[in-house]
């Protein structure tokens, strides 16, 4: 924030904008903030006023001059007893109307209760200087901000209730054909609950899978069509040829191996294999 002049604004001196595309509202109190000062508010901004913790203005994009309540009762010699400041801190907010982007992640169990992990994206805004207003009166700022994070820690219990609503009464294997249903009922509750701080909910991405790595490898085998043992099978082929171990094949085969076995590869011959030496 630069005040020169009086002249209030979210700029910084190198023209980057304070609040950028993690912040959602910023709060600035400076005793030179007086009846004259000059306000800034960028197109992408809302801006609200208080004084003594009441709300005096909320303003869009434009440039006004302030008129605050110590000019009028205290005027010149008041100015002059304060040593040329106000009396009275005032405080400019200013709140993003930009879409910002958050991202929530956690643990939800499956009907065996199996531990699924979940990402969730999701785009936001503030859409009128009401919500402007709702979001400074019942979202608490951290320290003079209020960013993506503390929003998302806000929601992140919505959001796991209603994922657990139905990932704790389907199958891990069977949850991907529910993603849907999961996606719709995250963004209604999640509308709901942002809207009492005057957030509204653009788009939502849904993303759950096993948080074990090997559940998803096997899982992905069955994908491709093979059932639950040969998956079992094929992930230990595949993790013994990563070794090096020219015993894999077998072990995708479910065969034993043979360390004296033919020349033309490591599968004995016999009907278990569904091979015959040729005569």
């Amino acid at each position: 924030m630069a005040i020169a002049r009086q002249v209030i604004t979210s700029l910084q001196a190198d023209g980057t904008d304070l609040l950028g595309t993690k912040a959602l509202a910023v709060k600035i109190a400076d005793e030179s903030i007086v009846s004259g000062s000059l306000l800034t508010v960028e197109s992408n901004h809302f801006c609200v006023l208080k004084g003594r913790g009441a709300v005096l203005n909320v303003y869009e994009t434009g440039q006004y001059a302030l008129t605050t309540p110590d000019k009028p009762l205290l005027g010149s010699i008041a100015q002059g007893f304060f040593g040329g400041s106000s009396p009275w801190v005032y405080e400019v907010i200013y709140v993003n109307r930009s879409k910002l982007l958050i991202r929530s992640e956690g643990v939800a169990t499956s009907e065996e209760m199996a531990e699924m992990y979940y990402q969730v994206d999701y785009y936001i805004h503030v859409d009128t200087k009401e919500a402007a207003l709702e979001l400074i009166t019942h979202m608490p700022f951290n320290g003079h901000w209020i960013d993506i994070k503390e929003v998302a820690d806000y929601a992140s219990p919505a959001i796991e209730q209603s994922i657990n609503q139905v990932v704790q009464v389907t199958k891990m294997e069977e949850i991907n054909e529910h993603i849907q249903e999961v996606r719709e009922l995250v963004k209604a509750h999640l509308a709901d609950f942002l809207k009492t701080y005057g957030i509204t909910l653009n788009d939502l991405k849904i993303l759950i899978m096993p948080k074990d790595e090997r559940m998803r490898e096997l899982i992905s085998l069955q994908a491709i069509g093979l059932s639950a043992m040969e998956a079992v099978r094929y992930y230990l082929a595949l993790k013994m040829a990563e070794k090096g171990l020219v015993s894999a094949p077998n072990a995708a085969a479910g065969v034993p191996f043979n360390v004296g076995g033919p020349a033309t590869g490591f599968y004995p011959l016999g009907a278990e294999t569904g091979l015959s030496e040729k005569k």
